[in-house]
């Protein structure tokens, strides 16, 4: 491919192809003819004249003004993500955290209220129970599984309200960290169109390879690129897709007030990690789908958690709304905390370590650990149990992986 013409679209209920992965948002550098897109390490951008700065400002033309406002770099990776995503435009944060911040911050505002999932990434919930409530933003967390519990925490405008004023938004995180708990998105989004609500959604343990929110009705898609969608390990980044209207009030906030942008050398490496995400992906999937079906036939795991494996209790509805069903799988031993720390103890090729998406296969116990901010009651309801293990595949021979857990659970 020449970069003379760009890649196909995918359909936005198609999971990415390499193809798309590799080109998306790329072309030749017009000046050298690189391939590589350069890394602009630059805070500012010179003008021609007056009026082409004034008329920069005034948004009249699209050139370059400061890197707080935008980047060369960081644009072709949005371009990249928002193709991957099916979205209309990207807007590319310092981390997920900052991504998910940002829609939040943006979307909402004093005496709006949130129903966000139980089952949730730990500082999520504690972004949403503790921090947005000092903005006048409250949240009801509902059981994510059940549509109509969403339905049943929907605020009307009330002045005697006194847990809140109307809702705004509801968000969703399908699968769920680390439960794998699925919601609904297509029940969520039409519920939302119905009351003239917002969806928010978290895509990134099922990333666009296994699910596409946006075709199922989301407005917004939230992912910490520092997983799967980088890919190795080595850079930190979140992303905001969706709609060219709604994102570029999240650039406004994000970027432009709040400040999180993300580094173009960050971008460079994220950009690169998603060349291969596709490949990735299917190699991840392959291992954790057999990783589920080998710890479901083991005598000492109690439960095994993944929407591939027929004992998960939405696997009709996995089937019917992703494409394929994920990196990581959760699950617990008949002999609780104990036995999950001798696992942690006795892997050899799985890495202890937090984080997801890696090259690496990564193991964690969240009630320790990505969990611990989170209240025990809280945790607990969530479905985060004491001795729920979380193994985030990686890019190993599925044999190796898959042997390592078994020769720790059995050790």
């Amino acid at each position: 491919m020449s970069g003379a013409t760009p890649p196909r679209t995918p359909a936005r209920d198609a999971p990415p192809s390499s193809t798309t992965c590799v080109h998306a948002g790329e072309r030749p550098d017009p000046a050298t003819g690189a391939i590589d897109a350069p890394v602009h390490l630059s805070s500012a951008f010179a003008f021609d004249d007056a009026e082409q700065a004034a008329g920069a400002f005034r948004g009249e033309n699209d050139h370059l003004i400061y890197g707080r406002w935008r980047n060369p770099t960081v644009s072709a990776l949005e371009a990249k993500v928002a193709a991957l995503e099916a979205g209309e435009d990207a807007c590319a944060t310092a981390s997920g955290m900052a991504a998910i911040s940002a829609a939040l911050l943006t979307l909402c505002e004093a005496g709006d209220h949130v129903v966000a999932p139980r089952s949730i990434y730990g500082e999520s919930a504690r972004l949403m129970r503790e921090r947005l409530p000092r903005l006048g933003i409250t949240t009801t967390f509902v059981d994510q599984t059940d549509p109509e519990a969403y339905a049943r925490a929907i605020q009307a405008p009330d002045a005697s309200n006194a847990a809140g004023g109307r809702t705004r938004l509801l968000y969703v995180e399908s699968p769920a960290n680390p439960t794998l708990a699925l919601t609904d998105v297509r029940a969520i989004a039409a519920l939302a169109r119905a009351r003239g609500l917002l969806v928010v959604a978290d895509n990134t343990f099922a990333t666009p390879f296994g699910q596409r929110p946006l075709a199922l009705g989301a407005d917004l898609v939230v992912h910490s690129m520092t997983k799967q969608l980088g890919g190795h390990g080595d850079a930190i980044g979140g992303v905001v897709i969706g709609g060219r209207e709604l994102v570029a009030q999240v650039r406004e906030a994000a970027l432009k007030s709040f400040g999180g942008i993300l580094s173009p050398l960050a971008a460079m490496l994220i950009s690169r990690g998603m060349r291969t995400f596709a490949l990735r992906a299917r190699q991840s999937n392959q291992t954790a789908q057999a990783l589920a079906d080998a710890l479901g036939a083991h005598a000492a795991v109690a439960r095994v958690h993944y929407p591939g494996h027929p004992s998960h209790p939405q696997h009709a509805l996995a089937r019917a709304q992703m494409s394929a069903f994920g990196a990581l799988v959760a699950f617990e031993l008949r002999g609780g905390l104990d036995a999950g720390k001798r696992v942690l103890e006795r892997v050899r090729l799985v890495t202890h370590a937090v984080s997801l998406g890696d090259v690496r296969s990564l193991i964690t116990h969240p009630a320790s650990t990505t969990h611990s901010s989170m209240p025990p009651e809280a945790r607990l309801a969530g479905g985060v149990s004491d001795g729920l293990l979380r193994v985030a595949c990686g890019i190993e021979e599925t044999e190796d992986v898959v042997a390592d857990l078994l020769q720790a659970i059995g050790a």
